[in-house]
């Protein structure tokens, strides 16, 4: 690989660093907002983790996608959850974003990423749906584990993503679960 080749990847590595300071309207179990890139960690966790009840998917291509699918983000921020039925625009602005963030990549891996992305943000794909569905269920469990302002909604997360997590019986068990956790943490105050 050439110097300039090199250079223009690492251009993107740096860029894409922006990710870590974005901060999502989620809290850590110990009250502090939690930031895309730890989402997109822990997402990438959990896909691990259920693996072996995802043997029918690429599961490179599932990593891929838990990886790039919150990328566009470090140009303009998180939008909230909560906040997200109010904005129609979201996938566009963040796929322009996302473009932008990448324009030092060779043409051959931008168009990688790019299709990879467009599997999750339209659930296109085996592996696009499995991370859409990954990805909802992380942000409900980092609702229900985060220190959270008293008047947290978190009858919100009841019905939050559902018609995603709902399309697979793995993903409509971890759903079953998480969701038994919101009640709880409903019934408690906490």
């Amino acid at each position: 690989m050439k110097p300039d080749e090199i250079k223009l990847r690492l251009d993107f590595i740096r860029e894409a660093e922006r990710l870590k300071d974005v901060v999502r309207n989620s809290y850590t179990s110990q009250g502090r907002r939690e930031s895309t890139a730890e989402h997109t960690w822990r997402l990438c966790l959990m896909a691990m983790v259920f693996q072996d009840e995802l043997r029918d998917l690429d599961f490179l291509k599932v990593l891929k996608i838990c990886i790039l699918h919150d990328l566009g983000e470090a140009i303009h921020g998180d939008v909230p959850a909560v906040a997200q039925a109010g904005m129609p625009d979201k996938g566009s602005r963040e796929r322009v974003d996302l473009l932008q963030l990448m324009s030092s990549l060779p043409p051959e891996v931008r168009a990688e990423f790019l299709a990879l992305w467009d599997e999750y943000e339209n659930a296109s794909s085996p592996e696009g749906r499995a991370v859409k569905a990954l990805d909802k269920i992380e942000t409900l469990i980092q609702h229900n584990q985060g220190r959270n302002a008293p008047d947290f909604d978190y009858a919100f997360n009841l019905t939050y993503g559902r018609k995603h997590t709902d399309g697979r019986d793995l993903f409509r068990q971890i759903r079953d679960a998480v969701d038994e956790e919101t009640r709880k943490r409903m019934t408690s105050g906490a």
